[in-house]
């Protein structure tokens, strides 16, 4: 960025609709940033609510800041905005007609629709023992007392099996590695498009595609094998896919069931692995924050007859998630494409041009959060809810995009980290450890976070013992 390009941005002569605007920055200076987030809230604050960036030597604009959260949550949003650009090139990878993040309009309405249910919290009714058992059992597996467990990687398995279990059926563990590296090679050079498509070649990323494909086709096969035995209330994702393909080829069609089945893998894998472990990292910095924890799990898991109800007894916990998600978006910028031409602050903006929406800036601003450096889990309790006021939280997105699976990864989020609090003693390895974000391809700690599993809490009669 020159001194001249800046003055150039700033001149209140210009005119009010100019093609230049400065390029701020690149995927390297997001990272010594601490991440998008910290970064456009930077650029926004010395540039205002668009500016440019550079990611492999493409400029793209961004729409940042508590206007561009208004911007897309608005009907002008919905027609001026679309996302098909960023997610075509994976629709063509999968050779795929329709993709749920791709689509806008009357098709992106009805693949909600169908896939709305299988995404709810509604799922865990009945299962919520199954739901604290598969927890307990992937703990087991990975967080054994005495060993450094490596966090991220530990969270994307057991957020690989919770997802499996209750929105496909099965817990596909064996193929955990697969999946992480097609996603992470993905988005990284069909989506966000961060590194080189010579990724795409690597032997390692085809025989993870290929794996991905196989446990597409196997789960294709369960479904047929099984769906003359499955009540109705014992249905999942999958059988309301399947079950909408065999009802309606145009909308689900056969090219698009592997890309369609595996996608809560897509949806779910590096976003809720990644926002339960900065909450790992941050609630074990906070040693007040983590007594407090502590004494909330404890009393919760004391009751023997538990249901969902039992959310509203973790107000802690609950305010350390949503502190999680402020702090450490893991979606920090949504990637849109302009639907039409329109102007936005003053500037012009070309139908198919790519943009970013930093509509996590507003995390970052003190004019919402007093100290929005401090981590304060009591923000978002009755009588100050912070995160209320008009623009000022959105980490799962805006608009017609808004994340299908909201609902379900708050309560998953939420169970998985109460159980993890409640069954072992932590701490940070080393203890002084400061967290480093890594950008691509969602914002998240780096894998070298590491906990120590120092004990066992508490014993129960299945898991840990």
């Amino acid at each position: 960025m020159t001194d001249s390009s800046m003055r150039l941005y700033a001149s209140n002569s210009e005119p009010p609709l100019v093609k230049g605007l400065p390029i701020v920055g690149n995927t390297l200076q997001m990272a010594k940033n601490g991440g998008p987030g910290p970064f456009f809230y930077k650029c926004y604050r010395e540039h205002g609510p668009i500016f440019r960036v550079k990611v492999l030597n493409k400029t793209y604009k961004v729409l940042a800041g508590p206007e561009a959260v208004e911007f897309m949550g608005s009907k002008e949003g919905k027609k001026k905005l679309r996302s098909k650009e960023f997610w075509q090139q994976m629709k063509d990878a999968y050779q795929a007609k329709y993709q749920l993040t791709a689509e806008s309009g009357e098709i992106h309405a009805r693949l909600r629709a169908v896939m709305r249910e299988g995404y709810s919290r509604k799922i865990l009714i009945g299962k919520f023992d199954q739901f604290l058992q598969a927890t307990d059992d992937m703990l087991k597996l990975d967080w054994q007392v005495g060993h450094s467990v490596p966090v991220v990687s530990a969270m994307q398995r057991l957020v690989t099996g919770q997802l499996g279990l209750f929105l496909t059926g099965r817990v596909p563990l064996n193929y955990v590695e697969d999946i992480r590296i097609t996603i992470k090679t993905i988005l990284n050079v069909l989506v966000t498009r961060q590194r080189p498509r010579i990724l795409l070649y690597a032997p390692r990323y085809r025989r993870a595609f290929k794996r991905v494909h196989e446990l597409g086709e196997s789960m294709i096969k369960d479904y047929y094998v099984n769906k003359r035995k499955k009540a109705n209330q014992e249905k999942n994702l999958i059988d309301d896919i399947m079950e909408e393909h065999e009802r309606n080829s145009d909308l689900i069609p056969e090219s698009d069931l592997i890309l369609t089945l595996t996608g809560p893998y897509v949806a779910g894998l590096d976003t809720v692995a990644n926002t339960t472990a900065n909450l790992i990292y941050l609630v074990l910095k906070h040693p007040d924050v983590y007594q407090k924890v502590q004494q909330e799990v404890d009393a919760v898991f004391a009751n023997p007859n538990l249901d969902t109800s039992c959310l509203k007894e973790l107000p802690t916990l609950s305010g350390a998630i949503m502190e999680s998600l402020r702090m450490y978006p893991v979606t920090a910028a949504a990637m849109r494409a302009a639907n039409i031409d329109f102007n936005f602050a003053g500037y012009e903006i070309k139908e198919g041009e790519l943009l970013y929406m930093g509509i996590t800036v507003p995390h970052l601003m003190e004019e919402f959060y007093p100290e929005p450096e401090k981590f304060d889990v009591e923000r978002y309790n009755k009588g100050r809810g912070e995160h209320l006021q008009a623009n000022a939280f959105s980490p799962y997105g805006r608009g017609p995009h808004t994340c299908l699976g909201r609902s379900l990864a708050e309560v998953q989020m939420v169970l998985s980290m109460a159980r993890l609090f409640y069954r072992l003693d932590l701490q940070l390895d080393p203890f002084d450890y400061a967290l480093k974000i890594k950008v691509a391809p969602t914002p998240g700690p780096e894998r070298g976070f590491k906990v120590k599993v120092k004990g066992i809490r508490n014993k129960i009669k299945y898991g840990i013992n």
